[in-house]
């Protein structure tokens, strides 16, 4: 089957990329803005919140003192005990140490502090779940071929491993489940790594439920691997890394969600709110996206841009994914590692069918493009089509408070309200050249007003795209017309009075019968330094080397009419209308923005 769902993605195909290479991309991406610095070491001391003020936005009720350049323990746990106790663990002499300390007072406080969260502790919160029986070896393995000297970005010991094998498919990404000595899932990465998760079904928890890790070392998950592959041979000279964990499932109870963003103006997300099994890749996918999902929302409120009020559509979007998450992960997790089917009357084990299709709903979770958000005040949809969560979801969860303007889903048939937008290949207007619509969807906190224009090459069909331009244009709270080659370089870019939406344009007409100049001026916006922005108007139409796209079929929307759609910061669908219902396209950004907005600061130091 395919490594990744045909269609699901502009990208072709899945990749593979170890954590540390995925926060050197964020890491490269936040040194552009100089007023954003991380700090190291750095760890906290105490959390006080006057909750006599957490319902006054302005307010900033939440007291942290920190400790600044604290060594960690050369030992930190690796498994077991609440956030509190860990944190005891892994910090040696914490209060006793002469670095500084600092006392910041601040509105919110995201706690992305992992398993063992000290921000969930802090707040005196547990998780609910269970552990598992099943405990799984990893192994990172480097290909020969790839010199074994190169510096890896890993902290910690750090080895190079190559795998001696005459297995066939090792640079593919598969799983061998063997009927008696469990299962191993190998997984090519960047650079000729392979990782190598490997079943242990000869490693059984104590009476406590845990397992004893000192009795497990990297030749022990090798032997096991090589029990699986038989009768392939795998061998290694180098290791880049190891771990073993007992996989187990746990989120923060229903009342915990609740409390926590509707009480207080503190926050987590990641694995400080839901914990599973790794092997899937479903930790850091799904963990950015919640992050994203509030992170965005956060900073339209702390700007002054946006009512608090959509924070608490951060519960009702992602508690739901975190619940579908873990069901999910119990019977992957089991289909991992049971043995398959003899025949099909046996009926204990597991059928290569269902375990195909797991592996299709796993694609779904960690690209998100499974996630359905039901009503809220940023999703104007139905309630009575409503999901959160999966695609094939039962019902779903509206929030309390809806948007004020109603949608036509009807004018996009394909375009799925709630869920995320998206990309067929368009063509730009203005030098022919072929592209993923997707790609001008840029996360940079900015709304997109998508303008299917229809067939502009018909006068009254140009008329109304003229008609809505005119009408946006006396709403310049909303549209924002800076140049997309601004919004890359400058970082300072994003201020509020210059809009929360940017508008994008795609029509149907043959682009040889249209100019770029008939288009209102609002929808190629124009900048004295940097001229006309070309990348702001695209056809549905063929290109000259990659054929046609036809996004209008792909997107469900009339060739002739067009519509208009609302795309949220994280690009999720949030209103689809017609081209005239500037009432309703009104309505929703009402909805959502304050008024008048007045920036405010988000922090001050004792």
């Amino acid at each position: 089957m395919a490594n990744t769902i045909p269609g699901i993605s502009r990208f072709p195909c899945g990749v593979l990329l170890a954590q540390h290479r995925i926060e050197a991309v964020f890491l490269n991406e936040i040194r552009k803005y100089p007023a954003i610095k991380i700090q190291r070491n750095v760890v906290p001391l105490s959390m006080e919140i006057d909750r006599n003020q957490t319902q006054c936005h302005d307010s900033h009720a939440i007291t942290i003192k920190l400790k600044k350049g604290v060594r960690e323990h050369p030992e930190p746990t690796t498994n077991g005990g609440d956030g509190a106790e860990t944190w005891k663990r892994k910090y040696t002499n914490v209060e006793q140490s002469p670095w500084c300390q600092e006392t910041i007072r601040a509105k919110y406080v995201i706690g992305c502090d992992g398993a063992h969260s000290w921000t969930r502790a802090q707040l005196g919160f547990q998780m609910e779940g269970e552990q598992t029986e099943y405990i799984w070896g990893v192994l990172g393995t480097k290909l020969s071929g790839v010199s074994p000297n190169r510096k890896m970005e890993l902290t910690g010991d750090v080895i190079d491993i190559i795998p001696l094998t005459d297995f066939p498919d090792i640079r593919s990404r598969c799983a061998i489940h063997s009927a008696e000595s469990g299962t191993i899932m190998i997984i090519p990465r960047e650079d000729g790594l392979v990782r190598i998760y490997c079943q242990l079904n000869t490693v059984a928890p104590g009476s406590d439920g845990r397992f004893d890790r000192s009795r497990i070392n990297p030749d022990t998950i090798l032997e096991a691997a090589q029990r699986i592959i038989k009768p392939y041979k795998l061998e290694y000279r180098y290791r880049d890394w190891w771990t073993v964990y007992q996989a187990s499932q746990k989120r923060w109870i229903d009342l915990i969600w609740h409390t926590l963003t509707r009480l207080i103006p503190s926050r987590t997300a990641g694995d400080a709110i839901h914990t599973h099994s790794p092997k899937a890749g479903q930790g850091m996918n799904v963990s950015i996206q919640d992050a994203y999902n509030l992170g965005w929302k956060l900073a339209l409120v702390v700007k002054g841009i946006a009512n608090p009020s959509i924070l608490k559509t951060y519960e009702t979007e992602r508690r739901s994914v975190a619940q579908e998450l873990i069901a999910f992960d119990q019977n992957y997790s089991k289909l991992w590692s049971s043995r398959p089917k003899r025949d099909m009357a046996d009926p204990s084990g597991v059928s290569m069918t269902d375990f195909a299709r797991a592996f299709v709903k796993q694609q779904l979770f960690t690209s998100g493009f499974g996630v359905n958000y039901g009503p809220n005040i940023l999703t104007a949809k139905d309630s009575s089509n409503g999901t959160n969560g999966m695609q094939d979801s039962k019902g779903g969860e509206a929030s309390s408070e809806v948007a004020l303007a109603k949608s036509h889903q009807h004018l996009a048939s394909k375009i799925m309200l709630g869920q995320r937008f998206p990309s067929f290949k368009v063509v730009n207007h203005c030098d022919a050249r072929s592209w993923q619509f997707a790609r001008w969807l840029r996360a940079d906190g900015f709304f997109h007003i998508i303008v299917f224009a229809g067939d502009v090459s018909q006068p009254g069909q140009m008329g109304r795209v003229h008609t809505f331009a005119s009408e946006m244009t006396t709403r310049s709270h909303i549209i924002s017309s800076q140049h997309q080659s601004r919004l890359c370089s400058d970082s300072e870019s994003f201020r509020c009075e210059e809009g929360i939406a940017q508008l994008l344009t795609i029509h149907s007409a043959p682009r040889q019968q249209v100019e770029f100049h008939d288009f209102p001026p609002l929808l190629r916006p124009y900048d004295e330094k940097l001229g006309y922005d070309y990348n702001r108007i695209f056809v549905d139409g063929e290109s000259h080397y990659e054929g046609h796209g036809h996004a209008y079929e792909g997107y469900g929307v009339d060739p002739l009419k067009g519509c208009a759609i609302v795309v949220r910061p994280d690009q999720y669908v949030a209103w689809i209308g017609e081209l005239e219902d500037l009432q309703g396209l009104e309505a929703y950004f009402t909805g959502i923005l304050l008024e008048p907005w007045s920036p405010i600061g988000n922090e001050v130091k004792e």
